[in-house]
């Protein structure tokens, strides 16, 4: 497995194209289970060519079943990697550990949004809507490039951390993950807290563009700590 993210992380390029590739196979497939099935009708007529004239009904092609159980495990997939990545987007100190995961200029970043994207447009809104095996098979294959995108992603951005940053940046990268702890820190005052997340995104401007989701979550967090010794009074 690690050799096999080593390799996208190296030729992240890859990734859409054996996408692309895997659907196909994945249509082609289905094709051919539908022509054997055409075929066997076929021989049934040849066979029964009496109980054809009598006005017997000839077995229509129908495609394979998909069952609810089928998609709700693949959803359930899709859910998993959906929540490793909101782990970043609501911890604002693991993005500033982690910058490359919100940095759209940075390939594998762009890769893994993309397909993220793919994977969320093609979702069912429940696990009946999904009852034909194309339809199950390029979601499963959405699914899959989500999940690899993104692990290859992951992997790089633990990798590099903050090396594309300079000395002073990353100093002030230091500083800010600093202040993050201490806003979100219950030991603090509530002005000790308050004045180190306004620090915090001070410094943070220009380095890191936070989701709006992250910024909401610490505004929320640091919001509660302060009101919480107020509610107590």
């Amino acid at each position: 497995m690690q050799q096999f993210l080593d390799f996208f992380a190296r030729n992240w390029w890859l990734i859409f194209p054996l996408a692309g590739v895997l659907g196909g196979a994945g249509r082609r497939w289905s094709q051919a289970n539908e022509r054997r099935h055409q075929r066997r009708v076929e021989m049934y007529k040849l066979r029964h060519p009496q109980a054809l004239a009598q006005g017997d009904p000839v077995p229509a092609p129908t495609p394979e079943a998909v069952t609810a159980a089928e998609v709700a495990v693949l959803m359930a997939s899709h859910d998993a990697t959906n929540k490793l990545w909101l782990d970043y987007e609501l911890d604002v100190g693991k993005l500033i550990d982690f910058p490359m995961m919100t940095d759209v200029r940075e390939p594998l970043t762009v890769a893994f949004l993309r397909a993220k994207r793919t994977a969320d447009a093609m979702r069912p809104a429940a696990a009946t809507d999904i009852t034909g095996k194309v339809r199950l098979d390029d979601y499963r294959n959405a699914v899959t490039s989500y999940e690899v995108a993104f692990e290859v992603a992951e992997r790089e951005a633990r990798r590099v951390k903050d090396s594309a940053f300079t000395e002073p940046e990353r100093e002030r990268l230091k500083t800010a993950r600093k202040l993050v702890n201490l806003a979100e820190n219950d030991a603090a005052s509530a002005p000790e807290r308050q004045a180190a997340y306004k620090r915090a995104r001070r410094e943070l401007d220009g380095l890191l563009v936070l989701p709006d989701i992250t910024v909401a979550a610490l505004e929320e967090k640091v919001a509660g700590m302060i009101e919480r010794p107020q509610q107590g009074n």
